[in-house]
């Protein structure tokens, strides 16, 4: 369905995919993201060691592609259930500022 709503995107640069009220999302999905519950399984993933608890969080493939040059560094990090960007603005960063916010 994400074609269908790729017309959605707020992410000027295209590198991130982001609706804020998506369409594909049912009610009780909306209020799980809403609450941020949706993120509790990651907890699975910090507890086996896969995941940190803060670190850059994982990219899906398509924006994964996007990430060149020194960006890449930023895949070597363990990812984690939080990052600094997402504390400091979530959706309002800009694609190149939360690389370097999830580097640094």
């Amino acid at each position: 369905m994400k074609a269908d709503v790729s017309h959605l995107n707020e992410c000027a640069e295209l590198r991130m995919f982001k609706i804020t009220d998506d369409p594909r999302f049912t009610p009780p999905a909306r209020f799980l993201r809403r609450m941020s519950i949706d993120e509790l399984p990651q907890l699975f993933n910090v507890l086996r060691g896969d995941m940190s608890l803060v670190g850059p969080r994982p990219l899906v493939p398509e924006e994964t592609d996007h990430i060149l040059g020194w960006h890449r560094a930023r895949l070597d990090l363990t990812p984690g259930l939080t990052g600094p960007w997402q504390v400091m603005g979530r959706n309002a960063i800009p694609f190149d500022e939360m690389v370097k916010l999830d580097y640094l």
